[in-house]
């Protein structure tokens, strides 16, 4: 005779009953339009930082404005009384839609539609946070007749915080950088079409004669996304020959930026986010002037530190002085050198410097590195992007300059690129009197760079610079001793003005540059 079995085995023995799978399912489904959801909100703001910059404000204003809508679409969401199903099922259907294109259409609006751009961005936005706000009301409402209130709400709620977190740790390790922002909202776009058709699937006997019809917009819409996803590339590179004037000859999403390299004839052109890093026809002005004037000074000098220049220009510069022993390279993206130490191109273009045995690369963020950091140099290069973002502007800070004033050897300098004297003056100054708060001995100067127009650098000393007498290294183009006056005069529209210290806990530098790239040349 066989063992009684008792009531906990004979339940765990039983098939869950089909309106409990339903119910399941029902909730794993809130996981994923949660999910969908915010990375829509993602993909917007991500995208208005790589094409307008200030990556603080575009995701504070880009976030404000998709949960002020989701709260209109959950308000709106009282006035569906009947059909739920398929009210249901067509929200779905239209997320799926805008939110799959959304992508494409903000790039191939920003090429196209100029001033236009951010009506098209905030429409967006509007519109896919008011459709999201009334999912999940009319998913509690689907499922009110399965679940009490309590467990009602705490499990909806559950699944879609969870469905969110699991997309904004996916979304910039995985997601942007393997799919590209196209690409991604288009697969998500898939996810919620077929949300839709396994709900149009499920409910297919409440839908009575409309079953076909909701079956039929389902599969348009999945085809149209599936089109859409196979064909991103094609889509992304549409919006890019528009933004670049030249032939793209190399274009990829890291987990950091946008990196689009361009070729017409001999000039090969790097663009960070769409913001131009240097044209090969007259980046040797600016990374002479970045390196030589200081460098040429000090034939002491051992240990070199290149922090930002992962193109290894800079590097290619500091190699020519036989009494450099040994350079680190601190690059953020490790994208960006292995393009310049695997390219043909661009390893020609920089002569090969990455792969030099002198060379060291670390790919880390600059300011964490320096802090943990137990070294000393004797020459510091800092070639930075421009402080257009608040995670850009903590690099040109009291902070990371005494940091890098910790750093230095007893007799050791540093070089800083410092954005345009004329086009950005104030921001230009900024920097000049944020160093002097940390305690550096400063000496301002300027280069015309024909890409960039006039471009501003500063020496960074523990004792006053004297400028070189000559320069004994080989093939440079531009700097000599002859030009030393003109570099360090500054004519009316450049000279020195009143400027805040940039400090963490203000960023006036990121407000001044800001306001002054929008604006054009001081007046």
């Amino acid at each position: 005779m066989s063992e009684p079995v008792t009531p906990a085995q004979a339940g765990a023995q039983t098939p869950p009953l089909p309106g409990e799978v339903l119910t399941r399912a029902l909730l794993g489904s809130v996981f994923v339009i949660a999910a969908c959801g915010l990375v829509y909100e993602l993909i917007a703001a991500a995208a208005s930082t790589y094409l307008l910059g200030d990556s603080v404000t575009q995701f504070s204003v880009v976030i404000g404005i998709y949960l002020a809508a989701m709260g209109v679409g959950s308000y709106v969401s009282k006035y569906v009384t009947s059909g739920l199903i398929v009210r249901f099922i067509d929200v779905e259907l239209m997320i799926a839609v805008l939110g799959g294109f959304s992508a494409a259409v903000m790039f191939l609006s920003f090429a196209y539609a100029g001033p236009g751009f951010r009506v098209v961005l905030y429409g967006i936005v509007v519109l896919v946070g008011m459709l999201v706000g009334l999912e999940i009301p009319l998913v509690m409402r689907i499922l009110r007749d399965r679940l009490g209130f309590k467990d009602l709400v705490a499990q909806v709620l559950t699944f879609d915080y969870l469905g969110a977190l699991g997309v904004s740790i996916a979304f910039p390790l995985l997601l942007a950088p393997r799919l590209g922002l196209i690409r991604t909202a288009f697969l998500f776009g898939l996810m919620n079409a077929v949300v839709a058709a396994w709900a149009a699937w499920v409910f297919r006997d409440r839908l009575a004669g409309r079953a076909s019809g909701v079956a039929a917009r389902c599969a348009v819409v999945i085809a149209l996304l599936l089109g859409g996803f196979m064909f991103s590339e094609e889509l992304t590179k549409l919006s890019e020959d528009r933004l670049y004037v030249d032939q793209i000859v190399h274009a990829e999403s890291s987990r950091a930026q946008r990196i689009v390299v361009t070729r017409w004839r001999d000039d090969w052109r790097l663009y960070l986010n769409g913001n131009l890093q240097f044209s090969s026809m007259d980046e040797y002005r600016y990374h002479e002037a970045l390196v030589h004037p200081a460098l040429a000074t000090m034939p002491h000098a051992r240990r070199a530190l290149v922090l930002g220049g992962g193109d290894g220009l800079a590097v290619r510069e500091i190699l020519k002085y036989k009494n450099i022993e040994a350079v680190t390279l601190v690059d953020l993206d490790p994208a960006i050198t292995k393009l310049f130490t695997e390219s043909p191109a661009m390893r020609a273009l920089n002569h090969d410097s990455l792969n030099d045995p002198k060379v060291k690369v670390v790919n880390a963020d600059a300011f964490i590195w320096l802090e943990n950091s137990r070294d000393f140099f004797d020459f510091v290069v800092i070639d930075f992007p421009d402080p257009s973002n608040h995670s850009l502007g903590k690099l040109y800070t009291t902070s990371f300059y005494s940091m890098l004033k910790r750093r230095l050897s007893a007799k050791g300098m540093a070089v800083i690129q410092s954005t345009s004297p004329l086009y950005a003056r104030k921001s230009y100054w900024c920097v000049v009197t944020t160093l002097e708060e940390a305690g550096f001995e400063v000496t301002p100067f300027h280069a015309l760079v024909p890409s960039f127009g006039e471009w501003g650098f500063i020496i960074a000393s523990q004792e006053p610079w004297i400028p070189p007498a000559k320069y004994d290294v080989p093939g440079l183009r531009f700097i000599t001793p002859e030009i030393h006056a003109a570099l360090l005069a500054f004519p009316k529209d450049m000279e020195r003005v009143p400027t805040e210290v940039n400090r963490l806990n203000n960023h006036a530098l990121v407000r001044y540059f800001e306001s002054e790239w929008r604006r054009g040349p001081a007046q």
